[in-house]
């Protein structure tokens, strides 16, 4: 592909106000962190940023407020070279926020969607011409479900790739999934959407069989440092692609970066077993440092680490 692979992304825009502490408290109890930060987020955000910096052409469609934390959410997309052309401005709710606090290299969040839930499928509807000129669509579930459902159907109508990012976990129809061409749960989506606990190769192979009963076409099935299960319909055979160990320092972002490297991957050309290796490593490089989007690997970067491999 001699021009830069085309990925639309469709989901949440939030800011995150991240709050560090040597343990998380338990119900009712007051305890000191040990810092405050205040990052770009949502995992729309995120997986934008992550396509954008290895160097996709990117387009966004989101929803934010109408208030200062909506400017910021525009203007850090910007100069992360993403376009902003569809991100709507809502007069009804604020911008969506997170709150994240973190304790020995893992998280727990909170999120207010706010304007998220103001994507509507209308809005979808004004940006079908961008939707139907992309080589991949990139949605989760941070925004009302109805919105990825019409983003779906306009990417299905125009033979578009999508990839669903199951985040966070909700039922979804057997219609919604079986238009999915990459599905990519974590652990405990998987869990959820499957009800089975996945703890052996037996509940593994249950889980996924219940999903391709479904019509989707790939299930790529991430489990952090364990790394990634995953198999296509044609096959049905469970492949593993092992994780790049490094050393973590944030958490945060992780499972963005993968889904935003795995767009950018396989809209410029590469079969499945290597955009899921070329994802680890973006993934793995994320949480080296602080931050979601802060940590997010450049093609560059990812060239520099993959030759000292």
């Amino acid at each position: 592909m001699n021009r830069k692979p085309r990925i639309t992304v469709i989901g949440s825009s939030n800011v995150d106000y991240v709050v560090r502490s040597a343990t998380y408290p338990q119900v009712g109890e007051t305890i000191i962190g040990t810092s405050f930060q205040e990052f770009m987020g949502g995992k729309g955000a995120n997986q934008a940023v992550a396509a954008a910096r290895l160097g996709g052409d990117v387009s966004f469609i989101s929803s934010v407020g109408a208030d200062s934390q909506g400017v910021q959410i525009k203007e850090n997309l910007s100069n992360e070279c993403v376009n902003i052309d569809g991100i709507y401005t809502s007069p009804n709710n604020s911008s969506g926020i997170a709150f994240i606090n973190v304790s020995n290299d893992t998280n727990k969040i909170t999120v207010i969607p706010g304007a998220n839930y103001d994507l509507l499928p209308e809005h979808i509807d004004q940006q079908e011409r961008l939707i139907a000129s992309s080589d991949i669509i990139l949605v989760q579930l941070e925004i009302p479900l109805e919105t990825v459902s019409k983003a779906m159907e306009l990417a299905t109508l125009h033979s578009i790739p999508i990839i669903l990012n199951p985040a966070p976990a909700q039922p979804l129809s057997a219609e919604l999934i079986g238009k999915t061409t990459y599905l990519t749960p974590n652990f405990s989506e998987m869990q959820a959407m499957t009800g089975l606990d996945l703890k052996n190769q037996q509940d593994l192979e249950i889980g996924f069989s219940q999903l391709f009963k479904q019509r989707v076409k790939n299930i790529i099935l991430t489990r952090g440092e364990d790394g990634v299960i995953f198999s296509s319909h044609s096959n049905q055979t469970l492949q593993e692609v092992k994780s790049v160990k490094v050393v973590p320092v944030d958490t945060t972002g992780a499972g963005d970066t993968f889904n935003g490297a795995l767009a950018y991957s396989l809209a410029s050309g590469n079969d499945l077993e290597a955009a899921i290796r070329f994802s680890n490593l973006a993934a793995a490089l994320s949480v080296t440092k602080n931050g979601a989007q802060l940590g997010m690997p450049t093609n560059e970067e990812m060239h520099g680490y993959a030759s000292k491999l």
